[in-house]
C-alpha cells in the first residue's frame, strides 16, 4: 500500500469528544472514525487490525473442533419469550423496531436462543454431538452511557461460541479446552502477559465461570490478583470459602483495575430445556442438551492492546497484529534517482508478500517520522540520499526505539528469508 493511496489521513490535534486513549489514537491515526457515541466506522487500517485479530481467533477455534457460521442481528420475539429474556423489565439493553408488515423484531445482543433454535433442526441423536459453533457478528447493546472508545459501544463485534454437549464430563473437557485457547490467543495477540483467566460467578449452572481480564487503568472492572500464583478473583466471588477453595486469602490478593476481553459460561440445559434442543441417548431415552458460551470482543481486544502499549508519540502495535509489518519511509526530496531506488526496495518487499506501507509523498521528513510514530507500525525503514551512498538503511524498531543499520542483504534477511 502506497500511503498517498490511503483516503485517510492523520489528524494534528487529538479529537476534543473522546477521553480515552484508545479512541483519541486510533482517529488521530486513522483507524477508525467515530458515527456518534458508541458507533465508530473502521477504516482501512482498523479494518487490517482487526481482521488479523479475528484469523488469530478463527484458528485457534477451528483447532477446537469449531465450525463458522454467521447468525442474523435480527431476532425473533417468539423465541426469546421462550426463554424469558425478550421483557425490557428483565434485559435492559435491547434495541427493538417495528416490522412495517406487523410485529416486532430486536437487535441482536447475544444469540443463544437464536443457535439453540438453530441446532434443534441438526441434532438429534447422541451420534450428532458434541458440537461446536461459532461466528464473528456485529452485536447491538443499548448502553445508557457509551465510553471508553470501541471497548464499550452500542455496535460491536463479537466472537460467540456456542458449544453442545451429551454430559457434563463433555462440556467441561471443551470447556478447558476453550479456555487455554482463550490463554493462546491473548498471547497471540500480545496481551496475554498481562491478561488473566479470572474467577467470576457461575450464576445457577456452575461454581464459577471465567472472564479474561486484562490489568489497565483504563479498566472499568475490579478484580484481586495474585501474581505469584497466576490467579484472579472477581470481587463477586470473594468470599472466604471461594478463596478456600481457590488456595488464596484476601491478604495475598491485590485489587487491580482490568478491562473484560473474554469469557466463557457454562449455560446448564435453561436454553435446550426452554426451546425444546434434544438428543436421544444410547438407550433411546430424551435428555436435554447441555450447553456452554464463550465470548470474544475482537474490537475490545483491539482497543486494549493500544490501552497498553501506546507511548507519548502514538500507537505501538504488536507484530502479529499490525496492518503492516513495515513502514517505508522515503526521503528523496524530488530526487528522481533515490524515489527510484525506495520503489525497488517497496517491490522487492512486496513481491515477497512482506505487508509494507510505503510513504513517498511529497511532505517533510519530520512530518513522515511523526506519522509513522503515530501508526504504530513495527518497523520504520528510511531510504534517502544518505542511506543509499553508504550502502545501508536505517532500521527503527517502534517498540524500543532501537535504531539499526543494515545492508539490502541484511534487510533480505531480516524481513523476508524470516517470513519464509
Amino acid at each position: 500500500m502506497k500511503q498517498s493511496q490511503l483516503f485517510t489521513k492523520t489528524r494534528k490535534e487529538v479529537p476534543s469528544d473522546e477521553v480515552s486513549k484508545n479512541a483519541q489514537l486510533l482517529i488521530q491515526a486513522g483507524y477508525i472514525h467515530k458515527e456518534m457515541a458508541g458507533v465508530y466506522t473502521f477504516l482501512p487500517l482498523g479494518i487490517r487490525v482487526i481482521e488479523k485479530i479475528n484469523a488469530i481467533i478463527r484458528d485457534e477455534m477451528n483447532n477446537i473442533g469449531g465450525q463458522e457460521l454467521i447468525m442474523p442481528s435480527l431476532q425473533d420475539a417468539e423465541i426469546w419469550k421462550k426463554t424469558n429474556r425478550w421483557s425490557d423489565d428483565l434485559v435492559d439493553v435491547w434495541f427493538k423496531s417495528k416490522l412495517s408488515a406487523g410485529g416486532e423484531v430486536g437487535f441482536g445482543w447475544t444469540h443463544e436462543e437464536v443457535v439453540t433454535h438453530l441446532m434443534t433442526q441438526y441434532i438429534e441423536s447422541y451420534k450428532d454431538l458434541p458440537r461446536y459453533i461459532y461466528q464473528i457478528q456485529n452485536k447491538f447493546r443499548n448502553e445508557t452511557r457509551a465510553k471508553s472508545g470501541i471497548m464499550r459501544t452500542r455496535e460491536f463485534l463479537m466472537k460467540d461460541l456456542y458449544s453442545f454437549a451429551r454430559t457434563e464430563e463433555e462440556h467441561l473437557a471443551f470447556y478447558d479446552a476453550c479456555a487455554e485457547a482463550y490463554t493462546r490467543i491473548f498471547n497471540r495477540i500480545g496481551i496475554g502477559s498481562k491478561t488473566y483467566k479470572t474467577f467470576a460467578s457461575g450464576g445457577a449452572f456452575s461454581k464459577f465461570s471465567h472472564e479474561y481480564q486484562t490489568i489497565s487503568d483504563a479498566g472499568e472492572d475490579i478484580i484481586y490478583v495474585n501474581e505469584e500464583k497466576g490467579i484472579a478473583i472477581n470481587s463477586e466471588v470473594l468470599a472466604d470459602a471461594d478463596l478456600s477453595e481457590l488456595g488464596v486469602t484476601r491478604d495475598e490478593l491485590t485489587e487491580r483495575k482490568s478491562i473484560e476481553v473474554g469469557n466463557i459460561f457454562s449455560l446448564g440445559t435453561k436454553f435446550s430445556e426452554a426451546l425444546g434442543l434434544t438428543f436421544k441417548d444410547e438407550t433411546g431415552s430424551e435428555k436435554p442438551v447441555i450447553m456452554g458460551s464463550y465470548g470474544i470482543g475482537p474490537a475490545r481486544s483491539m482497543g486494549t492492546v493500544v490501552e497498553l502499549y501506546a507511548d507519548e508519540k502514538g500507537i505501538v502495535w504488536p507484530e502479529s497484529i499490525a496492518p503492516f509489518q513495515v513502514h517505508l519511509v522515503e526521503l528523496s526530496g524530488g530526487d528522481a534517482e533515490i524515489k527510484d531506488y525506495a520503489e525497488g526496495i517497496y517491490d522487492m518487499f512486496t513481491d515477497n508478500k512482506v505487508e509494507v506501507l510505503y510513504d513517498e509523498r511529497d511532505v517533510r521528513a519530520g512530518e513522515k517520522f511523526a506519522d509513522s510514530d503515530l501508526l504504530g507500525m513495527p518497523y520504520r525503514i528510511v531510504v534517502s540520499r544518505k542511506t543509499k551512498e553508504e550502502g545501508k538503511f536505517e532500521v527503527v524498531e517502534r517498540k524500543t526505539g532501537e535504531i539499526k543499520f543494515f545492508t539490502e542483504e541484511e534487510l533480505y534477511q531480516k524481513f523476508i528469508n524470516a517470513n519464509v
